[in-house]
C-alpha cells in the first residue's frame, strides 16, 4: 500500500472515532481536513469495513438510555460450548457472546428496546441453551467508551462519575425516532450525502435528522459518532475482564479513579450475585498481548492499593458474536 494510502488509513482509524462532523457532506469535511479527495476517503472507509477493521461509521448509544441491557453469564459444560454459544448466538438481542476463562466461561450482553423484552427475550435465551443465567445488570457507569487509540496512547480522561441514581425505565420513542435508531443501527452510509440517505428512510428532512443526532449527542444518548472499530483486527487481541468485590462505601471512589486509567476501557458497577458471584465492580482491560494486560492489571492493583479485595480476571478466548446494539 502507498504511503498515502497508509497514512489515510490511520488517520481514519485513529482520529476520527469520535468528533465526527455531523453536517450535510460529512466525508467532503473530512476530506478537507485531511488533504485528500472525498472519493478517497469514501473508498478506504469501504476497504476498512470489507478487510473487517471497522464495524461501521455512526453511532454508539449510551447504555440504558433508548433501551435496556444486561451483561448475562453461563456456566456450560466444555463439550456443549460452541453448541450453546450457536444457539444464544442466534437471537438478535444478543451482540456481544464470548468465551472466557472462568467457571462461568459463557459471557454475553443482551439488549432490548424495553425492560418487558429484555426479560422476555432472557427467558427465552435461557430455555433454549438449557443453562441458568447469571444476570448482571449495570448499576453505575464509570466509564464505557470502547476507542483504541492506535498509537498506544491514551488521552487523560476527565469524565464527572454522575450520581448513583435508581434505574428508570429509558423514555419511550416516537415513531421517527424509533425509525431514526433502527437506520443509525447499520451505520451511515458510505455516500455523498449519508444523512439524506437516512432521512428518506426515516420520512422526514436531512435537517432534521442532523438536528436530532446532534440533541442526542449533546444529551449523552449517543455516546460518541464516528468511526467503530473492531479491537480484535487492529491487534488489541488480549481482552481481560478485570471483576473485583469493592465494599459498597468505597465502590464510588475506586472506580472514579480506575475510570481515569489510561488502559481501561470499561469501568462499571454491577450487583453481587451470592453465593455464585461475590464481584460488583467489573472493568475492561484490552492490550496487544497477553503479559502486557497481566502486568498492566497487577500495575493498577498494587498502585491503587487494591490487592487486598478479592478479584478475578477473565482473559477472552474466543469470540462467537460482535455486532452493534439492535434496539428495534
Amino acid at each position: 500500500m502507498p504511503m498515502r494510502e497508509q497514512a489515510l488509513d490511520y488517520r481514519l482509524l485513529n482520529d476520527f472515532q469520535r468528533n465526527f462532523p455531523l453536517c450535510q457532506a460529512p466525508f467532503a469535511e473530512l476530506a478537507a481536513t485531511l488533504g485528500v479527495a472525498e472519493g478517497a476517503v469514501l473508498r478506504m472507509l469501504e476497504q476498512l469495513r470489507r478487510d473487517g477493521k471497522i464495524a461501521r461509521v455512526g453511532a454508539v448509544f449510551a447504555p440504558n438510555r433508548i433501551g435496556v441491557s444486561t451483561l448475562a453469564a453461563m456456566a456450560v459444560a466444555p463439550e456443549k460450548l460452541r453448541i450453546v454459544a450457536d444457539t444464544i448466538s442466534r437471537f438478535a438481542e444478543v451482540n456481544h457472546n464470548y468465551e472466557r476463562e472462568h467457571r462461568y466461561n459463557l459471557w454475553f450482553v443482551v439488549i432490548a428496546g424495553s425492560e418487558g423484552r429484555l426479560q422476555a427475550a432472557l427467558g427465552a435465551i435461557e430455555e433454549a441453551a438449557g443453562y441458568p443465567m447469571l444476570k448482571l445488570p449495570l448499576v453505575q457507569e464509570y466509564h464505557i467508551d470502547l476507542g483504541f487509540p492506535l498509537d498506544g496512547q491514551s488521552e487523560k480522561r476527565r469524565v464527572p462519575v454522575p450520581p448513583v441514581t435508581p434505574f428508570t425505565p429509558p423514555t419511550p420513542l416516537g415513531e421517527l425516532e424509533r425509525r431514526l435508531v433502527m437506520a443509525l443501527q447499520e451505520g451511515l452510509p458510505l455516500f455523498i450525502r449519508p444523512f439524506q440517505i437516512l432521512a428518506s428512510r426515516v420520512g422526514c428532512d436531512e435537517s432534521e435528522v442532523l438536528e436530532r443526532i446532534g440533541r442526542w449527542c449533546e444529551e449523552g444518548i449517543i455516546k460518541r459518532f464516528g468511526v467503530v472499530v473492531r479491537h480484535h483486527e487492529l491487534g488489541y487481541k488480549a481482552n481481560a475482564m478485570l471483576v473485583q468485590d469493592i465494599p459498597d462505601a468505597l465502590i464510588g471512589e475506586i472506580a472514579a479513579t480506575l475510570a481515569h486509567e489510561p488502559g481501561v476501557t470499561l469501568c462499571y458497577q454491577s450487583p453481587r450475585v451470592l453465593p455464585e458471584w461475590p464481584y460488583n465492580l467489573f472493568c475492561m482491560i484490552h492490550g496487544q498481548v497477553r503479559d502486557e494486560v497481566e502486568a498492566k492489571i497487577a500495575e493498577l492493583r498494587t498502585r491503587l492499593k487494591l490487592t487486598g479485595y478479592a478479584h478475578d480476571t477473565l482473559f477472552s478466548i474466543t469470540r462467537f458474536k460482535q455486532t452493534g446494539a439492535r434496539y428495534a
